[in-house]
């Protein structure tokens, strides 16, 4: 009789593909998120994904200093600034949406035709 191999547990959060460079807690969570939703696995997209995930890193950085420094900066002569750091966030945020737009990432699946389910009675005043 034939020994059968032990199980294991094989875990649903890991994805198929890695990423070809370093990512932070902010951009691995992202690139987990949709490459189990999306499944990238061509060079480009791979890529992309990549400078999303960076810039979404980026982004959660500056946001941290942001947020320790306070959003009003002082200059020497006492008058209040946005901070300078503000700008760079915002580029970093735009780019990951522009970037996941031009993947096709933020079209929402076709729903079936016809009426939702339910109340399948007639008309009631």
């Amino acid at each position: 009789m034939a020994k059968v191999p032990p199980l294991s547990i094989v875990s649903s959060a890991k994805v198929g593909v890695e990423p070809p460079r370093p990512l932070g807690r902010h951009g691995r969570a992202l690139w987990e998120r949709v490459q189990r939703e999306y499944g990238i696995t061509d060079v480009g997209g791979i890529e992309l994904l990549t400078q999303i995930c960076q810039a979404e890193d980026r982004a959660e950085s500056l946001a941290e200093v942001i947020e320790r420094d306070g959003h009003t900066i002082y200059t020497r002569a006492g008058i209040p600034k946005p901070h300078p750091a503000i700008r760079d966030e915002l580029a970093c945020r735009a780019f990951v949406v522009r970037v996941l737009e031009r993947l096709g990432l933020n079209v929402e699946a076709v729903k079936a035709p016809g009426r939702p389910p339910g109340n399948t009675g007639g008309w009631r005043p």
